[in-house]
């Protein structure tokens, strides 16, 4: 084969690693910039040629203290160019990233810095409680360095600086594994996904795309999502390649992010509902205050956006995607894009089109398989629901440090989602499978229970769960969080899903709370709730 491409020509082997990223970004876009404001309000501004030198710089201080190829290098942080910096100059060392989530539980923070035998740790001065805590638990880190403060640890800046940038990042295979990610751990011990440098620099290129998040140079973006959590959806990497300019914020403050929007003219940001709830709420309760007006595009993920808030951003002139993925898929998995027929829609029917997952771009392979028999691929009438799988070359195949793969036969990846996929390939996500309700054989979305519940002018969030009921074997229970000032009887609740789901489905009763449990990534924790509520006993069996 060699001998053959020598004869008939050949194409350069240049390696798919991320360092390439940071190259471009540095060479072409060097002037870009990244705008970083800090808790206390002061802001911080460099370039990508700025990030490019503090990497290399960071890569020698980690030569320095002894850091080898494959070696976990942990950040404990929230967002800001320094964390950003950590992110090339982590992997320029042959190292592997390993983003920590300050959200976790104590013991899960032991087990998965354990479990990745992390050996630096980097951090924000906002965690060192956290830090102080867990160092007795953490044997494997020989090293602490704080962000933003000479107390308790060495300063970032004051470490890099001893070191001037000259220097090569690490050569390797572009199958070498550069990040390494906890799934939340709902249902036992965090797994760990390793990131190859090949897919993450295939998912790069995806998530640029205009299917996905649609960056060029021009673009502002402004990452709500947390760098620590499943990659910051892969910005960090995809915003070097696109040459676009980042602005962070260690604040989600709904007034914050406003301002920042309007001086710094962002045109594309992504995070979850609730941060877009919060944005909405300070526009509605400041006069004169609108939705920044260079705001073009919105990506929301973690959870669904609810329909309202879909139809007010869209009726503003935004464009609004929803983002599906998961840790195991790096973690784009759809988004919604516009449909082929998208001109010929009402807008009623866009906002339809909108309320759902999307569509895969190229590199995801989706199917749903029969909830009984997941030998039976079922069919994309839109109708049919059942156990989502996916593939592609940015999917999870074995878990970190796992004695057998992820994946059944054929590479597909089983999401523990439930959903149905539309003839056009567009993916509708109805429940996860430990969380669907099945009542009286039949099965019920606890997922389109709620999204009708918080429909509602009075509800600010909702969970549905299974009880066991004599009868039905399950029943949905409602758990709903009012919203200040607002009240709504169990009578009215009800009588609203009745006009928005099948009669059967509107539960046989609604809990009202102060708050409902989430995990570590925010959202609603089902396992905490099914605790809570284990002994609720229906009020009379019908």
């Amino acid at each position: 084969m060699q001998q053959l491409r020598q004869t008939l020509g050949a194409m350069q082997d240049w390696k798919l690693r991320v360092t390439h990223l940071i190259d471009h970004a540095a060479r072409e876009h060097g002037s870009r910039e990244i705008v970083s404001r800090w808790a206390d309000g002061s802001e911080t501004r460099t370039d990508w040629a700025g990030v490019r030198h503090d990497a290399l710089r960071m890569t020698q201080a980690l030569r320095r203290l002894g850091i080898k190829p494959g070696d976990r290098i942990a950040t404990l942080a929230m967002n800001h160019h320094r964390h950003l910096v950590s992110w090339y100059g982590a992997v320029g060392v042959g190292g592997i990233l390993h983003t920590v989530n300050p959200r976790l539980f104590d013991d899960q923070l032991e087990f998965i810095v354990n479990h990745a035998e992390d050996r630096v740790m980097l951090f924000d001065k906002l965690w060192a409680p956290i830090i102080e805590r867990m160092k007795p638990r953490w044997p494997t880190v020989e090293h602490y360095i704080c962000y933003d403060s000479s107390e308790p640890a060495l300063h970032f800046e004051e470490w890099i600086g001893a070191e001037d940038g000259i220097a090569e990042w690490h050569d390797g295979d572009e199958r070498d594994p550069c990040m390494l990610c906890y799934t939340s751990g709902t249902t036992g011990n965090p797994k760990g996904v390793l990131y190859e440098h090949r897919s993450t620099m295939l998912h790069a290129l995806s998530a640029i795309s205009p299917p996905v998040f649609g960056m060029d140079c021009r673009s502002v973006m402004l990452p709500i999502v947390p760098m620590f959590h499943a990659a910051s959806w892969g910005l960090p990497w995809a915003g070097a390649a696109a040459g676009a300019k980042f602005v962070y914020s260690a604040v989600n403050d709904g007034a914050v992010l406003c301002d920042l929007m309007n001086r710094e003219k962002v045109t594309c940001s992504a995070g979850v509902p609730t941060v877009w709830l919060a944005l909405l709420q300070h526009v509605d309760t400041h006069n004169g205050s609108e939705i920044p007006p260079s705001l073009q595009t919105i990506v929301c993920g973690g959870s669904a956006m609810p329909r309202a808030m879909i139809e007010r951003f869209m009726r503003a002139g935004l464009r609004v995607a929803h983002a599906w993925g998961m840790t195991e898929t790096s973690p784009i998995g759809t988004t919604g894009a516009e449909t082929a027929n998208w001109n010929e829609l009402t807008f009623d029917e866009q906002v339809t089109v909108k309320a759902m997952q999307g569509r895969p771009p190229f590199g995801v392979e989706i199917r749903c398989v029969d909830l009984g028999d997941p030998e039976k691929v079922l069919p994309r009438d839109g109708v049919t629901s059942g156990a989502l799988q996916v593939r592609g070359p940015w999917i999870v195949k074995r878990y970190f440090k796992a004695d057998a793969d992820a994946v059944v036969a054929g590479q597909w990846f089983d999401t523990g989602d439930v959903g149905l996929i539309h003839p056009d390939g567009t993916l509708q996500l109805t429940d996860r499978t430990k969380d669907v309700i099945k009542s009286g054989g039949e099965w019920i979305s606890s997922v389109e229970l709620e999204n009708a519940a918080v429909g509602h002018p009075a509800v600010a969030e909702a969970a549905a769960i299974g009880v066991y009921h004599p009868k039905w074997d399950e029943r949905p229970l409602l758990v709903v969080v009012t919203k200040p000032d607002q009240q709504v009887s169990q009578a009215e609740l009800k009588a609203w899903l009745a006009q928005h789901v099948a009669k059967w489905w509107v539960p046989d009763a609604v809990a009202f709370v102060d708050q409902i449990p989430h995990t570590g990534t925010g959202k609603i924790s089902k396992k905490d709730l099914r605790e809570q509520f284990r002994e609720y006993v229906w009020d009379q069996v019908a």
